[in-house]
This record gives structure tokens, C-alpha cells and sequence, in this order.
């Protein structure tokens, strides 16, 4: 690779790699093409960046970065799968998913928040709740304290609403 190619991929790497909420580093050796590019179709669809990046020009990306100790998962032939979207879980979910399918695909491990994560991290990652999900849980938590107290509230109108339901009935039918 010519050296004006090499800075062009090294400043597109710093770049993309500003704002990352994820990466997850996969092993792809010995998957045919056919494959990978059905891949790159998966991680596309779900917001991820998928490339196959040269080991040393990662490591100099990061270096003095807080990314520097994804180094230390650059060996061999790697694929760098990345999302700089809110959602932190779509290059994890993705991964696992082809790992399962796919036996030559292994993931190696990733980054979040200043972490490298092993596999283990890496499907923990995927399991994590969205945002949006814990916006969910949240407003449904905050919303339980009020709807119970509104809900005891109405409880002894309505109770004696029924208690007079239920003595109009027996007067009538004492009558009829």
C-alpha cells in the first residue's frame, strides 16, 4: 500500500472513529466472499461500519488515543466492525449472529466506553438495553407511583358506586 494511501485510511480511521460507540474486532480467515458480503449487507442495514483494515495502520491510529488498548486485539486477519450511532449493541448483536451462523467468523472481543471487551463482554454488550429502553422503564417507573395513587383515589367512589348498584337491585327484585 502506497504511503499517500496509508495516510488517507489512517485520517478516515480517526475520523470515523471520533464519535464511536462501539467496535467489535471478528476474525473473518477463511470465509469465502459471497459471505462477507452478506455480512457487510447485515452490519450496513443495522448502522455498522464493517472493513477489513490493516492491523499496524489501526494501531497507529489509536496510539495515545483512548482506543490504544484495542491493540492488543489486532492480530491476524481482522475485521473492524464499528457504529457511531446512539445504539451501542447493533455491531454486537450483528457479530453474534454470524458467529452462530457462520463457524470461521469469530469474534475476538471490542470497546465500549474506554473498555476492551473479550467475547464475553462482547454478548453482554448485545444484551444491553437500548436508550430508548431504559427511557421506557423509567417513565413506566415513574409513571407507577401516580396511576396507583389516581387508581386508589377512585377506588372507594367506585366501590360505593357498586355497593348502590347492588341495593337498587335487591330493592327491585324484593318489589318485583
Amino acid at each position: 500500500m502506497e504511503r499517500a494511501k496509508k495516510e488517507e485510511v489512517l485520517g478516515e480511521i480517526t475520523e470515523a472513529w471520533k464519535n464511536v460507540s462501539s467496535i467489535v474486532v471478528a476474525d473473518y480467515r477463511g470465509i469465502t466472499v459471497p459471505v462477507v458480503t452478506a455480512m457487510r449487507d447485515d452490519f450496513r442495514k443495522a448502522g455498522c461500519h464493517y472493513r477489513v483494515i490493516k492491523n499496524s495502520l489501526v494501531k497507529i491510529a489509536v496510539k495515545g488515543s483512548k482506543m490504544e488498548p484495542l491493540t492488543q486485539l489486532m492480530a491476524g486477519t481482522t475485521a473492524v466492525i464499528w457504529t457511531t450511532g446512539e445504539a451501542p449493541q447493533p455491531p454486537a448483536e450483528v457479530a453474534l449472529k454470524w458467529a452462530k451462523t457462520e463457524p470461521k467468523f469469530k469474534i475476538l472481543g471490542g470497546y465500549y466506553e474506554g473498555s476492551v471487551l473479550d467475547k464475553a463482554g462482547v454478548e453482554m454488550l448485545s444484551k444491553m438495553p437500548t436508550k430508548n429502553d431504559i427511557r421506557a422503564s423509567m417513565l413506566m417507573t415513574f409513571l407507577a407511583g401516580p396511576q396507583s395513587f389516581v387508581m386508589q383515589i377512585a377506588a372507594a367512589p367506585t366501590q360505593f358506586a357498586y355497593l348502590l348498584e347492588a341495593r337498587r337491585r335487591q330493592l327491585e327484585e324484593q318489589a318485583g
